[in-house]
């Protein structure tokens, strides 16, 4: 959970929990005070009718029908029932009413003389129901009183749904406020966070704004737009000292490698050890001139001086032709590798840097020469939705993959690779290991600056697969280019 879905269910969770305690506790304070002053209503009009019905018995008012009559004439309401048990006998006021419907504890205390209470439930359907007995010692009887309390169960239940609502929407009004409070919380941290990807994206001029009327945030705002500031400062350094050194080894370097095809001129001259000591000297002077001049790419790539021209051109013709130049600048022993073009994308149109496009398969043949014994093929088809690690949904593509028969590449080297000067393991075992270190590098900007990218992967026989995606060109919006 993040840290918005983390404060929500706070507030939910203590909404629960309060609403809950609250109302339980105004349930039970409830229940146990209406029981109170039921049970204390109900041993008044007990006592009350006891009293009347001794006056009666003992001036001689007993009807002729007896006991239960007398019983019937009490004011006992509508809710309770007058019970007499007179030596052993029974005698009620109502025929739903028996000596059963009192307890037999409740009984046996009132006839013993005490008076007594109890609450109990009784039926199928567990009504709640008081009972009342007070001992008339001076008849030899005891006079019971049982007050049905279904009424006081309605109101309980009702309070107790109301309470259960209420608790439910209290915990919905809490959670809500907790994502209220949480999004207003978190908009400083979301703004920070949309300035660090823009920044980790490339976007150094990405700043926080300096005006806050937060003093909590005013630190935390100073501190990342100067830690930007060195941070593009460093960059920007670096990126100057490394077109500064390029630049200046391009002279002594041209010199090199004038003098060294004079020498070359006469090499046949030479003896044995000096030519091969020339030809070693021109294989490193060669590759140190590469160096450079990806150091001076990369260099102006880093300080944002590149010009890119991307053109309308069909994937067939363009993928053949890169192909044959990347052969041509590998010399006479590459083998050119075979292209397999699915005839659904021949004549696609991408929009792309031919220039750089020519650079890009280059660098993927010499990759694939040095490291993996040579490319064996080169498949076109179109992409997938999304495919390779940093696709975009929804963008159709064409993919474009080099597979050599090497040793492959550890998986978890696949990004890695693409770094600058990284060589990794691979230097040790897979081929000649003769590369600089800055060709995938270069790949990588190259594709990026033609809003395309590169991945690295497996090939179905174990070896390296590289592959580059070029968005389709949307024929209705030629102008995107």
């Amino acid at each position: 959970m993040g840290i918005g879905a983390r404060i929500t269910a706070i507030f939910g969770l203590g909404a629960l929990l309060l609403s809950f305690s609250m109302g339980g506790l105004s349930y039970f304070t409830t229940r146990h005070f209406l029981l109170a002053e039921r049970e204390s209503a109900a041993q008044t009009q007990t006592f009350a009718n006891a009293l009347t019905l001794l006056s009666k018995i003992e001036s001689g008012e007993t009807p002729p029908s007896g006991y239960s009559a007398l019983l019937a004439s009490l004011d006992a309401g509508s809710d309770s029932n007058s019970i007499l048990i007179h030596r052993g006998v029974a005698y009620t006021s109502s025929i739903s009413t028996s000596k059963s419907s009192v307890p037999a504890r409740l009984r046996a205390e009132v006839v013993g003389g005490t008076v007594a209470m109890q609450t109990y439930v009784t039926g199928s359907h567990g009504q709640p129901q008081i009972a009342v007995g007070v001992p008339i010692p001076s008849i030899h009887a005891a006079y019971f009183e049982v007050f049905s309390l279904s009424d006081l169960g309605h109101t309980l239940g009702v309070l107790e749904g109301t309470l259960v609502v209420a608790g439910v929407v209290t915990t919905v009004l809490g959670a809500a406020l907790g994502r209220f409070a949480s999004r207003r919380l978190l908009r400083p941290l979301t703004a920070v966070s949309r300035a660090a990807v823009a920044i980790a994206g490339g976007q150094l001029d990405t700043r926080l704004p300096s005006e806050t009327t937060d003093p909590d945030l005013e630190g935390l705002t100073t501190s990342f737009n100067a830690m930007v500031d060195q941070i593009q400062s460093r960059i920007e350094r670096e990126a100057r000292f490394n077109s500064d050194v390029s630049h200046e080894l391009r002279s002594p370097l041209t010199t090199l490698a004038a003098s060294l095809e004079v020498l070359e001129r006469d090499l046949a001259e030479l003896p044995p050890r000096a030519q091969r000591a020339l030809q070693l000297l021109g294989e490193d002077l060669r590759r140190f001139q590469r160096m450079v001049g990806d150091l001076l790419e990369i260099s102006r790539a880093d300080a944002g001086s590149t010009d890119v021209f991307l053109d309308e051109v069909s994937v067939g013709e363009l993928v053949r032709r890169a192909v044959e130049a990347g052969v041509r600048t590998l010399g006479d022993g590459a083998t050119a590798p075979q292209v397999h073009i699915t005839p659904d994308v021949e004549m696609v149109h991408v929009g792309v840097d031919k220039r750089r496009f020519e650079r890009v398969m280059t660098n993927l043949l010499e990759n694939a020469e040095n490291y993996g014994g040579g490319a064996v093929s080169i498949s076109v088809d179109a992409g997938e939705n999304g495919a390779g690690e940093n696709g975009a949904p929804g963008q159709r593509s064409i993919q474009i993959a080099v597979e050599d028969e090497g040793p492959g590449i550890d998986p978890s080297e696949r990004t890695k690779v693409f770094e600058r000067f990284y060589r990794g393991s691979a230097s040790g075992r897979r081929g000649t290991g003769t590369g600089t270190g800055l060709g995938l590098a270069l790949v990588a900007e190259h594709m990026r600056l033609m809003h395309g990218e590169a991945w690295a992967e497996s090939s179905a026989a174990g070896g390296a697969r590289f592959v580059i995606a070029l968005p389709v060109l949307d024929e209705n919006d030629s102008s995107t280019w």
